[in-house]
């Protein structure tokens, strides 16, 4: 088992309660980052946007881990992915607020700062996020007892472009996209994607996150590659979807013609697509319909017996 170097530290963002608190950092690549290219100059930065916070520039990706308190604690684990345009990571009402949220359900929440595609810091852009989620979903897995966790019953879920990583990972488990320390798996038992970007296709994709991701003119088989509507089969893992009619960020057709593609495989998905809400909703506003999505999601989990 590969060796961790876990960094255990006080809390950078104070919940509301508590009782659900931050456990630790986990580096992904405590040695070496696969496929690196040393650049000095490019350093990490958190941009404030009111009550947000953006992350830019990460080189050394990491989980923020937040295991959920004894009292309700379940043996499910959630991998949660931000979103950010493949530019940024929201990480407050897509990460922050989603681990306390999964807390309060006792489900061990990890947060995953993943590089941002750069060719400034990656031999091939393409690749370093999914080298990313994949080595997270090991890491769990490989962890699973001193976390008590059920290795059955670990979960990725995803918000915009993050909804696309977390996709990707979905349908791209088994790529070999860097040499693993050991078989375990990077398969997510399940998913839950919110506002996701799916697809690379100009007439639905979010523009910025194809940029970023493929490139300016990127060929078009990588388009293909990397829209995973396309790239559904029969061992996709089941998924929770949501997704507003008037997101003009990123368009509810990505998540129409994922869901299609997964109920075309047989596998087990459930959408629910709400009039309003935008983009980047989050948990959802206070008396919205929208806000309804987490309740949804943890009774999915349960008749699915994940939770």
């Amino acid at each position: 088992m590969q060796k961790l170097t876990l960094l255990l530290f006080f809390l950078g963002f104070v919940f509301a309660s508590n009782a659900y608190s931050q456990s630790m950092v986990v580096k992904l690549w405590p040695n070496e980052v696969p496929g690196a290219i040393l650049a000095p100059d490019y350093v990490e930065n958190i941009l404030p946007r009111g009550e947000l916070q953006f992350i830019e520039k990460i080189s050394s990706p990491e989980m923020l881990v937040y295991l959920a308190p004894a009292k309700n604690a379940t043996k499910t684990a959630m991998l949660v992915c931000p979103g950010g345009g493949y530019k940024y990571i929201s990480i407050v009402n897509e990460g922050y607020a989603m681990a306390r949220w999964l807390n309060e359900q006792g489900i061990n929440a990890f947060i995953l700062k993943y590089r941002l595609p750069s060719d400034a810091i990656m031999k091939d852009k393409k690749i370093g996020p999914l080298q990313d989620v994949q080595e997270a979903m090991r890491i769990i897995r490989r962890n699973s007892s001193q976390w008590n966790i059920d290795p059955a019953k670990v979960g990725v879920m995803g918000f915009s472009a993050g909804g696309h990583l977390a996709s990707t990972l979905c349908t791209h488990f088994s790529d070999s996209v860097y040499e693993a320390s050991d078989g375990a798996s990077a398969r997510p038992d399940f998913s839950v994607l919110v506002y996701p970007v799916i697809s690379m296709d100009d007439s639905i994709t979010h523009s910025g996150s194809k940029e970023h991701l493929l490139g300016t003119q990127p060929d078009a088989a990588l388009v293909v590659e990397y829209s995973n509507e396309l790239q559904v089969t029969k061992d996709t893992p089941p998924a929770f979807l949501v997704h507003a009619t008037d997101d003009t960020g990123v368009k509810v057709e990505n998540t129409l013609n994922y869901y299609l593609a997964l109920k075309k495989n047989k596998v087990t998905a459930e959408m629910h697509i709400y009039q309003k809400g935008g983009h980047g909703f989050g948990l959802g506003k206070e008396n919205s319909t929208e806000s309804s999505w987490p309740a949804s999601c943890i009774k999915w989990l349960k008749v699915n017996g994940w939770l």
